[in-house]
């Protein structure tokens, strides 16, 4: 405050004191307007830049709290070549509605990629519960389904203490009315567990099927029948995952939220995710970050500008030595999981 203070006691001084200040003339008016326009523009100024700085203080602090919550991949994990990316729908926001991890544990490599219905930074305290969950789990639990329902306690327990907030009268049954802003909560999750062998393992609760990437094709995966997303209803009482089969050495996988397909350009034509993949996998072997880096320039391209929802895409390739024969990783087909007719090949 010193600086404003100075600049307007120069102001009433040259008012009160200065002989010229005192004249009614319209000369001694223009050169006092303009005295007192300048120290006018000098304090807006001022004040500018130091909203300015507060404002690039703010966001650095909210970039390192965002970035700690959904914390940068690195890029190898158990052999998995990782690359990873988001957008926010919110301007601003580092971190949004999707929410993704991979983790090496001893059962396996596990990964987590989930969307929270809305989008934005209204959507982070749901993403911390439940990554926050995940992280602990996966250590905890040696099978994949009770990793999934550490997931949906742990939900359950965010948006208790939400609804509670909202209508503290209402005391444990806050969750079930129907008026309450977190009555139509969910998130949708895909949960995979890839073992030292290749062998893949999921549980998809209404999330996207995630994409195979190999010998220059791309394919949808559907692994088992799909669950609801966490949040409206319960699991079932008996949970086993769904087999897809073997990311043998070389393969990629691709998973992703439902904002990449979703996107819609002028036209309202919807991003075209296969044909961006086939056309990525042209280029062999299939680098992750090249993958993303054309999903996401192709993407941008499309909608002309940032993304209506949130984004995120993550990419995994299989970098382990060969452990058997090819033909011999082969023998357990993807018979669960293919859906033939979403096949893509390059033009």
């Amino acid at each position: 405050m010193a600086l404003p203070t100075a600049w307007g006691a120069s102001a009433i001084t040259y008012k009160l004191v200065c002989p010229l200040a005192q004249q009614s003339g319209l000369g001694a008016r223009i050169v006092t307007s303009a005295v007192f326009f300048a120290v006018g523009t000098g304090l807006i100024l001022h004040v500018r830049r130091a909203l300015l700085r507060e404002l690039s203080l703010a966001r650095q602090v909210a970039g390192a709290a965002q970035s700690v919550l959904l914390r940068p991949l690195p890029p190898r994990i158990d052999g998995l070549n990782v690359a990873a990316a988001q957008l926010s729908a919110d301007r601003g926001a580092v971190v949004g509605g999707d929410l993704y991890e991979v983790i090496a544990t001893e059962y396996g490599v596990r990964v987590v990629m989930g969307d929270v219905r809305g989008h934005g930074i209204a959507a982070i305290g749901t993403v911390a519960a439940v990554l926050g969950s995940f992280r602990e789990a996966v250590h905890d639990e040696a099978e994949l389904g009770s990793v999934l329902r550490r997931l949906e306690r742990a939900l359950a327990r965010h948006l208790g203490e939400r609804a509670r907030a909202a209508h503290p009268s209402a005391g444990p049954s806050a969750l079930l009315d129907p008026d309450s802003p977190v009555a139509e909560e969910f998130v949708t999750v895909l949960l995979l567990e890839i073992r030292r062998d290749g062998e893949v393992w999921a549980f998809n609760c209404g999330h996207p099927s995630p994409y195979l990437l190999s010998g220059g094709r791309a394919e949808a995966l559907t692994c088992g029948e799909p669950l609801p997303p966490l949040g409206p209803f319960p699991l079932p009482a008996e949970l086993a995952p769904a087999p897809c089969g073997r990311l043998l050495p070389g393969e990629t996988l691709l998973l992703h939220t439902d904002g990449v397909e979703d996107a819609r350009d002028t036209h309202g034509r919807f991003f075209p995710l296969p044909a961006v993949l086939a056309e990525a996998v042209r280029t062999q072997p299939v680098s992750p970050q090249a993958v993303l880096r054309a999903v996401f320039s192709r993407l941008l391209r499309h909608t002309s500008g940032p993304p209506t929802d949130d984004v995120a895409v993550l990419v995994l390739r299989n970098d382990r030595r060969q452990l058997q024969g090819r033909g011999e990783l082969r023998d357990k087909p993807r018979t669960t999981g293919r859906q033939p007719t979403t096949e893509v090949t390059p033009a």
